[in-house]
């Protein structure tokens, strides 16, 4: 299984070879894939989509079938025991949650790490002012807002989510960089282009088509842009 050199970057100082692991916010498994990789004795893969399981189901296969458990479940609401992880982490995951989603995540992993377990967050610092895909990024969010009632992505600073974890007993061990700057490659600003083409789609029809043509100038106009900051951070858990 290829593992991005993020995911190795983050995961080489850390204990993992034996260790119980949890992948919260599996994704498409890539640092399921680096976990098992680094020879941990065990993954938790965790995702509440039902194509990423199935996508992480199928990317471990039967050879690594007996080190990882692939669980479709809510990171607010984990199948897991207690003090039950010694390594976790939340590799692009944050970006993805709601301050209050947030909190109510990290009193979860919080539950069930063990005494000593690691913790490494990897995710974005937030865009320039003067970035082209922070525009698109606002328009995803939009989108989400009037759909749902509440954005889509959200870009915490290392230092905010530092002192999150501080506040539920972890201790900061470092901080790095992954990538300065991020590529936002064709295919990632499409990938975000899709989500806000699907919520779209559920707007009446005087919001949607002023949206969508506004979407498609943006996603023509960027192409692809190298901008901002992807950073890891490492705790550890003392109870």
């Amino acid at each position: 299984m290829d593992v991005p050199t993020t995911v190795t970057t983050a995961l080489e100082d850390r204990p993992i070879a034996g260790a119980t692991c949890l992948e919260a916010g599996a994704g498409v498994g890539n640092t399921t894939a680096g976990l098992l990789a680094a020879d941990a004795a065990r993954v938790y893969a965790v995702t509440n989509d039902a194509n990423h399981a199935s996508t992480v189901s199928e990317r471990v296969g039967r050879r690594e079938v007996d080190r990882t458990a692939v669980l479709e479940a809510d990171l607010r609401d984990l199948p897991l025991a207690s003090n039950s992880v010694d390594v976790i982490t939340a590799h692009g995951l944050c970006n993805v949650l709601t301050p209050q989603a947030l909190e109510r995540v990290a009193t979860e992993l919080t539950r069930v790490a063990a005494a000593g377990c690691h913790l490494v967050v990897d995710d974005y610092e937030p865009l320039p002012a003067d970035a082209a895909v922070r525009e698109l990024f606002a328009l995803e969010n939009a989108v989400a807002e009037l759909v749902g009632g509440r954005p889509h992505l959200t870009f915490y600073p290392a230092t905010m989510l530092r002192r999150l974890f501080a506040g539920h007993g972890w201790t900061f061990d470092r901080e790095r960089t992954l990538l300065d700057p991020v590529p936002w490659t064709r295919r990632h600003l499409e990938a975000h282009a899709a989500v806000a083409r699907a919520g779209a789609e559920e707007l009446p029809t005087e919001l949607r088509e002023p949206l969508l043509a506004d979407l498609e100038d943006l996603v023509a106009a960027i192409g692809e842009e190298s901008v901002g900051e992807m950073y890891s951070i490492a705790m550890r858990f003392s109870d």
